[in-house]
């Protein structure tokens, strides 16, 4: 055997040729997580609304809309992040409201 020899000790037919092609990597796009304000009798609206806008980024009338939500129905959507991100989310809120001593409860759900 010749280890220069490309057929490698193959017979060589001239009609057909090797052809190599790399795989493409299959990527699956990571599950992602509801971030949901949960609504309670006690934190004052006006603490919500600074939440939704220090911590997911909403302007005034974004975070408005979202703590009426909260507050009509029981809990609001904050975003949809992925795992990591939601879960840090969560935690931010969850310290700031307990920090400034609001019962205010932060959750995750997976995204339909």
């Amino acid at each position: 055997m010749n280890p220069d020899d490309p057929t490698d000790g193959r017979p060589h037919d001239p009609g057909h040729s090797l052809v190599v092609e790399e795989a493409a990597p299959r990527l699956k796009r990571p599950p992602l997580y509801q971030v949901l304000l949960l609504n309670d009798d006690f934190t004052p609206m006006e603490f919500v609304v600074d939440v939704l806008e220090r911590i997911f980024g909403m302007d005034r009338v974004k975070a408005t809309r979202v703590m009426l939500e909260v507050h009509t129905r029981g809990r609001g959507v904050c975003g949809v992040f992925t795992f990591e991100i939601g879960e840090t989310k969560v935690a931010q809120v969850m310290a700031y409201a307990r920090q400034h001593q609001h019962p205010l409860l932060c959750t995750m759900e997976e995204a339909d």
